[in-house]
């Protein structure tokens, strides 16, 4: 599994060609409770990153794991400390540019892997990735498998298809596999569980956690999280990207 910025230039003006999947981790700064980090979902956008990469590797795929992009639309946290969001037009603009750098320099193949979940942070992703498919400009193809979608929903927990899973049992478990370290666990073991119907208030008119009722910024069930929980759901996400690519680009796989 190679990683861009581990790299030195010679060594990826070797590596890049057109058949080469470049995959791109898109997380955001923001809070998630009282027992888990800034960093939540650049974590499990990395982790989810990183799984597929080794996995197309095993099947001969030739894949790279960029840097990711740790900052997104982070509307839904305001009112708590920490958070940092970038305006849509900022956020479709990097990735475009992203994009396009990468396609000035021969590549074709690049996916999207997206841990943050606020709807109109998705919603970029979903058109800067639908703008590439149908734009003449580009050159490179952007595949963006989306967790939101149902088909990739029912592959990962009642929780999180509920809605109610922002630093709930699923990202908790998700961190608690990738990075133990970063999880407050005493204060994780002491969380009630918190369930607000985050979708059904979403369509009601709530913009934040705090008009949704999720008022120390999570909801779900975070106490229930075990790290052997969260080893499956990373090969779950891995999967979509597997999976994804092998639908989109079959050629790779012969």
């Amino acid at each position: 599994m190679i990683e861009l910025g581990k790299l030195t230039w010679p060594e990826a003006r070797a590596l890049f060609h057109d058949r080469l999947v470049a995959v791109l981790p898109v997380g955001a700064t923001e809070p998630h409770g009282p027992h888990l980090p800034l960093d939540t979902d650049v974590t499990i956008a990395e982790a989810q990153s990183r799984r597929a990469c080794e996995r197309l590797a095993a099947l001969g795929v030739a894949t790279v794991l960029l840097p990711p992009l740790a900052y997104g639309l982070t509307h839904f946290t305001d009112g708590f400390a920490g958070r940092v969001s970038l305006r849509p037009g900022t956020l479709w603009a990097l990735l475009e540019d992203v994009v396009a750098s990468l396609e000035e320099q021969g590549l074709r193949r690049i996916v999207f892997s997206n841990g943050h979940l606020e709807p109109a942070h998705v919603a970029v992703l979903r058109g800067v990735a639908g703008d590439a498919a149908v734009l003449t400009a580009h050159k490179a193809q952007v595949l963006f498998p989306d967790n939101t979608r149902r088909r990739w929903a029912a592959t990962l927990g009642e929780e999180f298809q509920s809605g109610d899973c922002h630093a709930g049992r699923y990202e908790s478990s998700i961190v608690l596999a990738a990075d133990r370290e970063a999880v407050r666990a005493d204060a994780m073991a002491a969380l009630a569980p918190v369930a607000i119907d985050l979708l059904g208030r979403m369509k009601a008119g709530a913009k934040t956690f705090v008009q949704a009722g999720a008022s120390e910024a999570y909801c779900g069930d975070p106490a229930r999280a075990s790290a052997d929980e969260g080893r499956d759901l990373i090969e779950r996400l891995a999967s979509m990207i597997v999976e994804s690519v092998r639908e989109t680009w079959p050629e790779l796989f012969r």
